[in-house]
C-alpha cells in the first residue's frame, strides 16, 4: 500500500510539473534596425522601418523655424532626428496644423512608423 501511495504521489507530481513546464518559448517581435542617420541630420525614409528612399537634411543647410516641404510626389513613413533641435513633422505639405503633426526631440529620435505620411517639417530653435 505504501509503495502504491508513493507511486501515485510521484505520478501526480510529475503530471503537475508537466502542466507547469513551458511548451513553447515566446519571443518578442524583432525590432527594426535603426536607419543610418549622421549627427546633425534629419533623415526621412519613404517606407516604414527605415526602408525605401532616404532623404537627409543637414542642420547647417536648413532655415530654423521655416516650413520645408518634401519634394513633390514624395512622403516619408519613418524618420530619425539627430539635429540636436526639436523637429515637427506635418501631414500637410504646407506645415498646416489642420492635418496631423508631431514634434520629436533632437537628441536622437528614431521613429520606424510615423502615424501619418510626412510631407513637410520644421526645425525649431531650442
Amino acid at each position: 500500500m505504501r509503495t502504491t501511495m508513493s507511486t501515485s504521489l510521484l505520478a501526480a507530481a510529475l503530471a503537475a510539473t508537466a502542466l507547469l513546464a513551458p511548451t513553447a518559448t515566446v519571443s518578442a517581435a524583432p525590432r527594426p534596425a535603426l536607419g543610418a542617420c549622421g549627427p546633425g541630420e534629419l533623415c526621412l525614409w519613404g517606407k516604414p522601418d527605415f526602408k525605401g528612399a532616404r532623404q537627409a537634411y543637414e542642420l547647417s543647410g536648413l532655415d530654423i523655424d521655416s516650413c520645408v516641404a518634401l519634394p513633390a510626389g514624395t512622403s516619408a513613413e519613418a524618420l530619425a532626428n539627430r539635429t540636436g533641435r526639436p523637429v515637427t513633422t506635418y501631414q500637410s505639405a504646407e506645415c498646416a496644423e489642420t492635418g496631423e503633426f508631431e514634434t520629436y526631440p533632437g537628441g536622437g529620435t528614431w521613429v520606424p512608423h510615423s502615424p501619418y505620411r510626412v510631407r513637410a517639417f520644421k526645425v525649431w530653435e531650442n
